[in-house]
C-alpha cells in the first residue's frame, strides 16, 4: 500500500505524475490489517474506529450519505489499481483473451458475489447499477395492454420510470400502492399489497429498503405472496448489499436488482442483476450481443454489454473480501444500533419517524420530518459550516444514512450541529 507499489507497477517517474501524492499518502496511512477481534469484544467503538482509517473520508468530515453513494476503502481501491496495471498491459497468453472483453463470463467475480448474496453462479449478470438491472427487467418481460405492474409510491426514479415507459409504450399498467409514514409492521405491507392485487396484476415490482425513506419492507413475505398468486415478483434491493445480510434464495424472489457502491462501498458502476432458474427464458435482452438467444447459459447473456470497466470488477470483489473480513453480522448489527440511537435523539429534538415503527422496518437509515426546518438551507449549512453531508427531501425530511464507521463521536458532533442550527433560526 505504500507509494513505491503504486508506482513501480506502473510507469516510473514519468507514471508518477499522473497520481495525486497525497492520494498515495493517504492510501498509504491507512491500516494494513483490519483491528483484531479481541478489539470489538472488549471495546467495540475502538474497533468501529479502527475502520473508519481504511477510508480516505477526512477526519474532519462526517458522512452521512451511504445511501446515495458509499466510499471505498483502501483495499478496495488498491485493487482497482492493480486491475488497471494488470488489465492495461494486454499480455493475456491467449491472443483472442482481452482483459477488457465484455463477453467472458467473469466467473472469478460472479462466484464470490454468488457466495456472498446465497445464490449460484449462473443466476448473476454484472451490470452497472440496480437502474440497468432494472431495466433489464421490466423492458425484458413480456407483458399485455392492461396487465399490471403492482409496486410503492417510494420507488426510485431508476426502479420506477422504466415500468412508466413501458406502460407508456406498450399500454401496460403501473399501479401503486401508497405506505404509511411511518410503516406499522411488516403485516401492514403485507395486507395493503394483497388488497391491491387483481387479476390483471402480472408483477409485484419493490424495493427492498426504499430510498424515500429507508423502510425495510418485508421481501420474503411479499414474494411468498406473489407466488402464492401465481405472480412474478422482481426486487430493487439497491441499498441492501452490504447494508444487511442477504440471502436471495431465502427470499424466494424471481429477480434482485442491486448497486453495491452504497452499503458493500464498492466501486461506482458496479451492480449486478439475478435471476432466479428457470427464469432467464421468460426475459428478453434489451441488450443484445452473441449469446443474446442462449439461455443455456443463465444470466451471463445480460452482462454482455461489450467493453467493461474490469478493474471495477476487481473492487467489487475486494469489497465483498472486506464485508466477509468484518463479518456481515456485526456490520447488519452496528447498523441497527446506530439506527436506533440516531432515531432516539432526533426524536427527543422534535423530529418524526417516518420510516418504520417496527425495529424489523429499520437498519441503516433512518428518515425523521424535523418542520419547521428546511431541509435543504439545513443541508446546505451543515456541509458549508460544519463538514457535514446529509441527505432528504423536501421541505423537512432528513434522510440519516448510519454506516458502521460512523461513530458515537461523530453522532454526538452532529447533533450539537442540529442544536446549533435550531437556535440559529429560532
Amino acid at each position: 500500500m505504500d507509494r513505491r507499489h503504486f508506482l513501480s507497477a506502473g510507469a516510473g517517474v514519468a507514471g508518477a505524475a499522473l497520481f495525486s501524492h497525497n492520494l498515495l499518502e493517504r492510501l498509504a496511512a491507512a491500516p494494513r490489517t483490519l483491528p483484531a477481534e479481541s478489539l470489538y469484544q472488549s471495546d467495540p467503538e475502538a474497533y468501529w474506529a479502527g475502520l473508519r482509517k481504511q477510508f480516505l473520508i477526512p477526519a474532519d468530515e462526517i458522512y452521512l450519505n451511504n445511501g446515495t453513494c458509499g466510499s471505498s476503502p483502501a483495499p478496495v481501491l488498491k485493487a482497482i489499481f492493480d486491475g488497471y496495471n494488470t488489465t492495461e498491459r494486454m499480455d493475456d497468453a491467449n491472443p483472442e483473451d482481452y482483459p477488457i472483453w465484455g463477453y467472458g463470463p467473469w466467473n472469478e467475480f460472479r462466484d464470490p458475489l454468488a457466495a456472498f448474496i446465497g445464490c449460484h453462479r449462473d443466476e448473476l449478470a454484472l451490470v452497472r447499477n440496480a437502474t440497468e438491472a432494472n431495466n433489464y427487467v421490466a423492458n425484458g418481460l413480456d407483458m399485455k395492454p392492461g396487465e399490471e405492474v403492482l409496486m410503492t409510491d417510494q420507488e426510485h426514479e431508476g426502479g420506477e420510470n422504466p415500468w412508466q415507459l413501458k406502460a407508456k409504450r406498450y399500454g401496460m399498467v403501473v399501479k401503486k400502492v401508497a405506505l404509511p409514514k411511518p410503516v406499522a409492521s411488516p403485516a401492514q405491507v403485507l395486507n395493503l399489497f394483497n388488497d391491491a392485487i387483481t387479476p390483471r396484476t402480472r408483477i409485484l415490482f419493490f424495493s427492498h429498503i426504499t430510498t424515500a425513506t429507508g423502510v425495510v419492507l418485508p421481501a420474503r413475505e411479499l414474494c411468498a405472496l406473489a407466488r402464492s398468486k401465481g405472480l412474478l415478483s422482481a426486487v430493487d434491493g439497491a441499498h441492501v448489499t452490504g447494508m444487511m445480510k442477504l440471502d436471495v434464495h431465502e427470499l424466494g424472489c424471481d429477480f434482485y436488482t442491486s448497486s453495491p457502491h452504497k452499503w458493500l462501498q464498492s466501486p461506482k458502476g458496479s451492480g449486478f442483476l439475478y435471476v432466479r432458474a428457470g427464469m432467464e427464458g421468460k426475459l428478453w435482452n434489451t441488450i443484445v450481443s452473441s449469446s443474446w438467444d442462449d439461455p443455456s447459459g443463465g444470466a451471463y447473456r445480460f452482462q454482455q454489454i461489450g467493453t467493461s470497466n474490469v478493474p471495477a470488477l476487481w473492487g467489487l470483489r475486494a469489497s465483498i473480501a472486506f464485508a466477509n473480513q468484518i463479518g456481515m453480522d456485526k456490520i447488519e448489527a452496528r447498523h441497527r444500533e446506530l439506527n436506533q440511537a440516531m432515531l432516539a435523539e432526533m426524536e427527543q429534538r422534535g423530529g418524526s419517524n417516518v420510516t418504520g415503527l417496527d425495529p424489523s422496518l429499520r437498519c441503516g437509515i433512518v428518515s425523521v420530518n424535523l418542520p419547521p426546518i428546511q431541509r435543504m438551507a439545513l443541508e446546505d449549512w451543515m456541509w458549508k459550516t460544519h463538514k457535514i453531508r446529509i441527505r432528504g427531501s423536501e421541505p423537512s425530511l432528513l434522510r440519516l444514512s448510519t454506516p458502521y464507521y460512523f461513530l458515537r463521536a461523530d453522532m454526538e458532533r452532529f447533533l450539537a450541529a442540529v442544536d446549533e442550527y435550531r437556535r440559529l433560526r429560532s
